[in-house]
């Protein structure tokens, strides 16, 4: 399974999308309205992002936005055969939400079909048949194809290629909830457990297990909080429950993605001078250029590898978050010399950097420093 695409319940999908084109560097594909809901799909490289708003109350977004703040409601795979995937989730126990439905077209076909996931977020696979020249999604069973508008937006799109896929995302679980969150995705999406994490500082903690799909490689971490003011429990409840806390955006050139991002006024997570100090007596055989190094230093980004492959490198960054609550946030990712999986130095330097935002907000008193 991979990912097709991820569908956005906001507030104003509208005004999600110029941010998106304006800040993250997307381009705008097509917009379209049902009799209750205005959607929009926005791209990078190998990244859909389907973008909805309600339009009247009967939406299926007002009724998730009534439980949640905006954020991640789908995560769409792409199969090779649906009937068949859906005969085997059927056998293991999944909760079919919408039953496979097929639309055709001059041009191909589009299969789908969606199933309940963890908590309120649901799963749509997708089955694309023939040449589809701009992809076509399942948003709704009622979209009209008349209403669809492709490129007549007076936004403007972005002349480079900032992101090229998605790495990873990362789903919040309710503490006690890690082991069921792994069997379900194990046992009904064949994705198998790989590295995992424990993050302990003297405020709070988390466990991760990451979840990988053994053919396709696609990365799924789930975390779940070990102290009642960690940041995964503040997510679940400002989130009101479980759900996506970042997606992980690859990108073939870190530092001017984040160059980029900064100049069009984004903010990211702030890295203490003392990481890079420290990042020296970690890792004192890999030489940067003088000139990498200021740039990493000057962009705060974080720099990881596997006692394995101490060569591959992992850099990485992280937003803010982007909606107005402290939940759903975006990481930017490179990949150097076949780096894989993930390392526990940013994985902590990730967990203390938000720690340090939560003291911000007030939600952890640093009673022990």
């Amino acid at each position: 399974m991979r990912i097709d695409h991820i569908h956005f319940y906001v507030k104003d999908a509208l005004t999600c999308r110029d941010w998106f084109v304006q800040q993250m560097g997307f381009e705008f594909v097509a917009s379209g309205a049902s009799c209750h809901t205005r959607t929009t799909i926005v791209n990078s490289g190998a990244i859909y992002f389907v973008l909805s708003s309600a339009i009247a109350s009967n939406s299926p977004v007002a009724q998730f936005l009534r439980q949640h703040p905006p954020g991640v409601a789908d995560i769409a795979f792409k199969v090779t055969d649906l009937e068949w995937v859906m005969e085997r989730l059927l056998q293991r126990g999944a909760k079919v939400i919408q039953p496979l439905q097929t639309h055709n077209y001059e041009y191909g076909c589009l299969k789908w079909a969606k199933v309940a996931a963890w908590g309120d977020m649901t799963h749509t696979l997708v089955e694309r048949c023939g040449i589809l020249p701009i992809p076509d999604f399942p948003v709704q069973v009622d979209w009209l194809k008349s209403q669809v508008q492709r490129q007549t937006s007076n936004v403007n799109t972005s002349p480079t290629e900032a992101f090229t896929h998605i790495d990873h995302i990362v789903l919040n679980v309710a503490a006690g909830d890690l082991p069921k969150a792994v069997q379900w995705y194990q046992q009904v999406l064949d994705f198998q457990p790989q590295q995992v994490f424990t993050i302990h500082t003297e405020n709070s903690g988390l466990c991760s297990q990451v979840m990988v799909h053994p053919v396709t490689g696609t990365q799924l971490p789930i975390n779940e909080p070990t102290s009642a003011n960690s940041q995964i429990q503040e997510f679940l409840d400002v989130n009101r429950g479980p759900g996506i806390q970042h997606i992980a955006l690859a990108t073939r050139n870190i530092v001017n993605a984040i160059a980029q991002r900064r100049r069009q006024g984004m903010s990211f997570i702030n890295i203490p001078p003392t990481y890079y100090s420290q990042l020296g007596d970690r890792h004192p055989s890999y030489n940067f250029s003088a000139a990498e190094w200021e740039a990493i230093t000057q962009q705060q980004i974080l720099v990881d590898w596997q006692a394995q492959s101490p060569q591959a490198l992992l850099l990485q960054t992280f937003t803010q978050p982007i909606f107005a609550e402290p939940t759903f946030f975006f990481e930017f990712i490179e990949r150097r010399w076949g780096a894989q999986g993930f390392g526990e130095g940013n994985f902590r330097a990730l967990f203390e950097a938000i720690e340090r935002e939560q003291v911000k907000r007030g939600c952890l008193p640093m009673e022990k420093r």
